[in-house]
């Protein structure tokens, strides 16, 4: 009788679960198509007016300002890059207020690594290769997207770039920087088929003097050190941290994903795209039956494991780290952010006003998750209260530093004044903007 209670509560919670973000995904969508639709109402009342624009005298003392490198904003897991979502921006328009601020549109559900590649020839210009080994083994195709002209093909040791990762897109930065430190784009780059490709690719990557790729990393709300997000592990089997649940809110995001991009409606996948274009799940390629294998799982990015969500498990990120160096001339800032508090001993929310109601109960189960007892941990020395803290959507562990299999030098600041002078190759972490 009380497992089929404790059953009833855990399918209402699903289902209420569901239904939120639903209607939050299409309160967003929605909300992009009429700010659109506003904006070409206003454009076609507005009257016409010429009226010539004389430039501030000031503007011209302005010009030194392109000499800053610019800033890359890399967004996180269901996140989007400018031109998506109408004139929403993921970033509150930082965007909008200088030419100098780029901000890709990379997969919001491709792995990690995937995201990495886009990245890198988003801002260097060229086709998309996800690298013919990890393509045949993903079951998808070695190229994707072709940027005619790069947002920043100048970049190299002379030109660095600020990069500003939020969330994933923390993670996104690091693996590029490392795949540069292993030269793993011109190992890929020689086997193209294509000449001219080959001939472009290569002179893109013979530009990168050397691997160090930034002057300023930035990780706001960053999961890459090792994650136990509550779609990340909690409904995932806790065995491999990449199985999932059959009955879980991931499954019900798994469908809807692959329906989404198998009717492949080109209007929306203006608006959004998940980012799996390369997989090929489009009705014209793959048809009936394709689609009935990607939805029993035999095919498709989430049959191969090549999406974003164990990548962010902490036995994913823990594969991550192990290789993901902190390099000694990059600067690393992270910020860390919870919305629990200590009372008595445990660890709750640390109240209703400050937490957005949507986060409110997250808050509250990631603060009292527990590992199972009947499954060893997912790394020695694992203890359940390390991971309590949150701030609804992470563990406020998971946005510090990397630490898992193991720790990265660090420092921990309570404002930017305590950076100067600033060193590279540590990791400053900030909790100013922490709430308790």
């Amino acid at each position: 009788m009380i497992r089929f209670l404790i059953s009833c509560l855990q399918f209402m919670e699903l289902l209420v679960s569901s239904c939120v973000h639903m209607l939050y995904g299409f309160y967003i969508f929605s909300t992009a198509i009429a700010y659109d639709l506003s904006q070409a109402l206003y454009l076609y009342l507005k009257p016409n007016m010429n009226l010539e624009v004389q430039p501030l005298p000031h503007e011209s003392e302005s010009a030194p300002l392109d000499d800053l490198p610019p800033i890359v904003l890399v967004h996180g897991i269901f996140g989007f890059g400018q031109g998506k979502l109408g004139g929403l921006s993921y970033f509150g328009g930082a965007e909008k207020k200088d030419d100098r601020v780029l901000v890709p549109d990379l997969g919001s559900l491709t792995s990690i690594y995937d995201r990495a590649r886009e990245l890198f020839y988003y801002l260097k210009g060229g086709a998309v290769d996800y690298g013919e080994e990890h393509s045949k083994a993903c079951g998808h195709s070695q190229f994707g997207r072709v940027y005619e002209q790069g947002h920043y093909p100048e970049w190299d040791e002379d030109h660095p770039i600020h990069f500003v990762g939020h969330s994933a897109g923390a993670q996104v930065v690091r693996v590029l920087q490392q795949m540069l430190a292993d030269k793993l784009h011109r190992k890929e780059l020689i086997k193209m088929v294509n000449e001219e490709n080959v001939k472009h690719n290569m002179e893109t990557t013979h530009n990168m003097k050397r691997p160090d790729i930034c002057l300023n990393y930035a990780a706001q709300n960053d999961i890459p050190k090792c994650s136990r997000a509550p779609f990340a592990q909690n409904d995932r089997r806790p065995e491999d941290g990449r199985t999932m649940k059959p009955i879980s809110l991931l499954q019900i995001c798994r469908l809807g994903v692959i329906i989404y991009d198998w009717f492949d409606i080109p209007w929306q996948k203006a608006y959004y795209n998940f980012g799996f274009d390369h997989f090929n799940m489009s009705w014209r390629k793959m048809g009936v039956w394709g689609l009935v294998d990607c939805l029993l799982g035999n095919a498709g990015p989430f049959a191969s494991g090549d999406w974003i969500l164990p990548d962010l498990t902490i036995q994913g990120s823990i594969g991550l780290n192990s290789h993901i160096q902190t390099f000694s001339d990059t600067y690393y800032f992270s910020y860390a952010t919870k919305r629990t508090q200590q009372l008595f001993g445990l660890t709750v929310p640390s109240g209703i006003l400050g937490i957005h109601p949507m986060l409110f109960i997250r808050v509250l189960q990631m603060s009292q998750w527990s590992h199972p007892p009947d499954i060893p941990p997912p790394y020695k020395g694992y203890r359940d209260e390390d991971w309590w803290d949150n701030d609804g959507a992470l563990n406020t562990i998971s946005m510090m530093y990397p630490r898992i299999p193991i720790e990265h030098p660090h420092c921990l600041v309570s404002n930017d004044s305590e950076c100067q002078p600033l060193q590279s190759g540590i990791w400053y972490v900030n909790f100013s903007l922490a709430s308790s």
